[in-house]
């Protein structure tokens, strides 16, 4: 099931059968779960003064529901090693892996207070978590910079390093480093000199691997640069008032 992107042109088809019975666009997947859509699937979003709508994967049933997922990476079947019109518009699969797009996050995290909670599995089957209680993206006129605050969780902290740093893609490169992260480590992140994470990096089976560059999906803070996680997700949801 693929994004369809309403900004492309392009009508809103083979999306889920569900959405026919919801009613909508909501401002964000907290506000379905408040109306009483409790069900996890895919959701029409409008946030507030944004003139499109997006579609997104609404997680209604874990983590007291109401979060709206922004990146899931979890069997390889989509390469995030892409351009900047790329991360900017989004990409990917809903049914799997996909990227909600930097433009939708920063119109997503405009309305309000909102929270970043990022989930990872090892091939172990451990499972542990990032929680960020301040999350949001600057306009693409400040190169969708991140903004984060305090973290909190069991996954150690990885993305801290990465704070009031500008995106950087293999075509644009706005990271600190003399050379190119995005093109070392193979994504698109708010890389620093360069990464102390890279969830958009390069899906690896099997979780320790070998490249030339430190490009896996990884989490330094949990397993180290050279162990690609199996699953990960980001999840992004507004602080109770």
């Amino acid at each position: 099931m693929y994004i369809i992107w309403p900004g492309w042109g392009i009508p809103l088809v083979n999306i889920d059968p569900l959405l026919s019975s919801r009613t909508g666009p909501w401002t964000d997947c907290s506000e379905a779960f408040l109306a009483g859509q409790k069900s996890s699937g895919i959701y029409l979003l409008k946030p507030h003064n944004s003139n499109q709508i997006m579609q997104a994967w609404c997680d209604q049933e874990n983590n007291g529901g109401g979060w709206t997922v922004i990146q899931r990476r979890q069997d390889g079947s989509t390469n995030f090693f892409k351009t900047w019109h790329n991360y900017k518009h989004g990409f990917g699969n809903f049914d799997n892996e996909y990227w909600l797009g930097l433009e939708n996050i920063y119109w997503l995290t405009k309305q309000g207070n909102y929270k970043l909670l990022i989930l990872m599995d090892d091939w172990q089957g451990r499972q542990v978590n990032a929680e960020y209680d301040q999350f949001r993206v600057e306009p693409e006129s400040d190169f969708y910079r991140l903004r984060l605050g305090q973290y909190r969780g069991t996954a150690g902290d990885s993305l801290s390093w990465h704070n009031d740093k500008q995106f950087s893609t293999l075509d644009k490169d706005r990271d600190s480093y003399s050379g190119n992260c995005a093109h070392f480590q193979k994504g698109g992140w708010w890389y620093n000199m360069c990464a102390h994470s890279n969830l958009n990096g390069v899906w690896y089976r099997g979780g320790h691997y070998r490249s030339r560059y430190q490009d896996g999906v990884y989490w330094a803070e949990f397993r180290g640069g050279a162990y690609s996680l199996k699953k990960v997700s980001m999840l992004v949801k507004p602080n109770k008032p």
